[in-house]
């Protein structure tokens, strides 16, 4: 009986020790705390791809609202007597059309627009239909009737929703009323017919819902908005960036077009209208309705710190090879005062030039903008010879503005290797670098910027997203894997100060590039999981980095190390510590967290976990089902100062503890 008591003892210590060396032990190193972690650490990348802007972030729900278009009347299908006029009160957008009498008692005079891919309405909601309208003709008054219409209804009547507008004036003038349609319709048309017997101009026809994020008039899509004040974002970065190239220099991004009277903004040719035959959209074009005042405004109300970038005079490169294409250093004059007027408008007294409009405006006082980044995916020596001249005059007259540069297009190889130490050189204050990579690449750089030379450039991770192996589509291995990668930007947080997925929206009848984070139509949207794991560290930052070690090295995806990933902050404000935690392996993974270097009175309460997984990799968030995977929260319960836990298979999890 000894011998067999002694035996199962034995085979239980023998079990014991198997257990434990298959246990993967974090040790936190709670007593010295780490880096600081930058406010901007995690934000947002906006551009105006996959119809983000018209058609969706900005809530305009007319396309070609003054008839600026090439084909002037693209997106509109006129009837009756109407004709275009080009000598309009606005001088970037003279076009306007004039609907006179069709000539016979039973026929009408009007026009309807498509919208984008539709016009979306909601039963009960408001919409402001506005129009710059006179009489050309003299006269009292003329009506115009204005409706919603179900094109596509088979009952006796497919109006849905009806109002008049009376035009009283010879001089141009703005007129609107607020249309209340009784239906739900996706894809609505606005028809405007003229309903007395006289003429009427009509310019700058516009439809918005009147509750936009803030109730703003020129304002943006609730919902969209919502989704990126919900990440809770500490930098914005705008407008883009290949359209800040151009595919050629007319039609870059110019700021300065972009502000003041929405009626007068000229409409520019969207960079990635062209870009993709097989995604081809001959109607995408910038309205800059959604522009740069707009921009620093969302930023503000958002809590983000603004972050524009500009042309430095190199159209985008892998459309234009040759030197002829692009601005030679010696000209370059007008694009550096570019910058240095963006710079007035943002923080200049409402005494200047350029803050006075900012004022006027509505927002007299600063947007308070720190940073500004110029040139976008530049390459070659051709672009440290166009940054120097607007790094020299911005730190002449703006020394405390941090300036942004860029590595190229690549996260690696002969282009990334030249420009970083020019990048150095040049002295600039944060380093853009992109990568759209494939899963074994994210998988590999766990320890990426782990011996990034620590005296230079901060790292701005400006764009970047997985991309499946014969899946560039959303779904939740890449969001994963994306999510482990991270672990390795809050570990080195002393270096890396901003991060920021791409791209941000598409239209889900109206993409050219995928994955994105946040899918819409023209009533609905849909957070994918890629936007659940910004959302957790946005939400979860914390204010410092901690020591976390397993085996006394950092926790890096390295071959011995079970497919984990992980990193671990402090937040001062809140008193916790948070651990967060991705398994990248097949298998289910016991984990010991173990707190070092609390004081006696340090005593951590039971925590939290939120936890995204998915038994479906391939599966993510739809517009039919929206909330098929999300984060989930459960209590946690500690061991003295240890948490040991098994963390399922392909799960990303963060550990919040309140130290007491």
């Amino acid at each position: 009986m000894k011998r067999y008591t002694g035996l199962l003892a034995a085979l239980t210590l023998t079990a014991g020790i198997a257990l434990q060396a298959q246990t993967n032990e974090f040790v936190i190193q709670t007593k010295k705390l780490g880096a600081k972690i930058q406010p901007t650490m995690y934000g947002l990348f906006f551009e105006d791809i996959n119809y983000a802007a018209d058609g969706g972030l900005y809530a305009e729900l007319v396309k070609n609202r003054s008839f600026e278009f090439p084909q002037h009347l693209m997106g509109w299908k006129t009837y009756g007597n109407v004709t275009l006029q080009d000598d309009g009160p606005f001088e970037r957008n003279p076009h306007y059309v004039r609907l006179a009498d069709p000539g016979h008692p039973h026929k009408h005079t009007g026009l309807d627009n498509e919208g984008f891919f539709g016009i979306g309405v909601k039963a009960g909601e408001e919409y402001r239909f506005s129009v710059w309208a006179r009489l050309p003709q003299g006269g009292t008054s003329e009506k115009i009737r204005i409706e919603l219409v179900d094109t596509k209804s088979m009952g006796e009547h497919h109006a849905f929703a009806t109002e008049t507008l009376t035009i009283d004036s010879k001089e141009w003038k703005k007129y609107q009323v607020i249309l209340k349609p009784g239906v739900t319709d996706p894809k609505a048309t606005l028809r405007i017919f003229l309903a007395s017997k006289g003429t009427v101009d009509l310019e700058h026809v516009s439809l918005f819902p009147v509750d936009t994020w803030k109730r703003h008039e020129n304002g943006l899509r609730k919902d969209l908005a919502q989704a990126l004040a919900d990440i809770k974002p500490g930098v914005f970065r705008f407008p883009g960036g290949c359209i800040v190239e151009g595919t050629d220099l007319a039609t870059r991004y110019d700021w300065k077009k972009s502000v003041g009277p929405v009626e007068n903004r000229p409409l520019n040719e969207n960079r990635w209208e062209y870009t993709f035959p097989h995604r081809f959209y001959p109607d995408y074009f910038q309205s800059y309705g959604l522009g740069f005042f707009e921009f620093f405004q969302l930023s503000e109300e958002i809590g983000a710190e603004p972050l524009p970038v500009l042309s430095c005079g190199l159209a985008c490169q892998f459309q234009n090879p040759d030197a002829e294409a692009h601005v030679a250093v010696c000209n370059l004059d007008s694009y550096v005062q570019d910058a240095l007027d963006l710079i007035e408008f943002a923080n200049g007294d409402v005494t200047t030039k350029w803050g006075k409009l900012r004022a006027d405006m509505g927002h007299p006082a600063s947007f308070n903008l720190k940073f500004i980044g110029i040139g976008n995916e530049q390459w070659g020596p051709e672009y440290p010879e166009h940054l120097e001249p607007f790094i020299k005059a911005i730190r002449k007259a703006y020394p405390n503005i941090k300036i942004i540069g860029s590595s190229g297009p690549d996260s690696e190889g002969k282009q990334f290797e030249y420009l970083w130490p020019e990048m150095k050189r040049l002295k600039v204050d944060l380093v853009d670098e992109h990568f759209y990579r494939p899963e074994n690449w994210f998988l590999n750089e766990g320890a990426r910027y782990d011996n990034y030379d620590r005296k230079g450039p901060k790292v701005f991770a400006g764009e970047y997203a997985c991309h499946g192996k014969g899946k560039k589509w959303n779904h939740f291995n890449a969001a994963l894997l994306e999510a482990a990668f991270m672990t390795g930007l809050e570990r080195n947080a002393d270096i890396v100060h901003m991060a920021t997925y791409a791209p941000l929206f598409a239209h889900v009848e109206g993409w050219q590039w995928r994955p994105d984070m946040i899918w819409f139509d023209n009533l609905n949207s849909v957070r994918t999981v890629s936007y659940y794991v910004q959302q957790l560290y946005g939400h979860h930052k914390g204010t410092n980095v901690l020591s976390l070690t397993m085996n006394k090295k950092a926790v890096t995806g390295a071959a011995d190390q079970n497919g984990l990933f992980a990193s671990a902050v402090y937040d001062k404000d809140k008193n916790e510590i948070i651990v967060k935690v991705a398994n990248t392996s097949d298998k289910a993974q016991p984990l010991s967290l173990k707190f070092e270097g609390l004081k006696k009175q340090d005593v951590l309460s039971d925590g939290r976990c939120i936890k995204l997984r998915s038994a479906d990799l391939d599966k993510d968030n739809t517009i039919e089902q929206p909330s098929a995977i999300q984060p989930q929260q459960t209590p946690v319960s500690m061991d003295g100062q240890m948490l040991n836990v098994e963390l399922e298979p392909k799960t990303f999890a963060v550990y919040i503890f309140k130290k007491g």
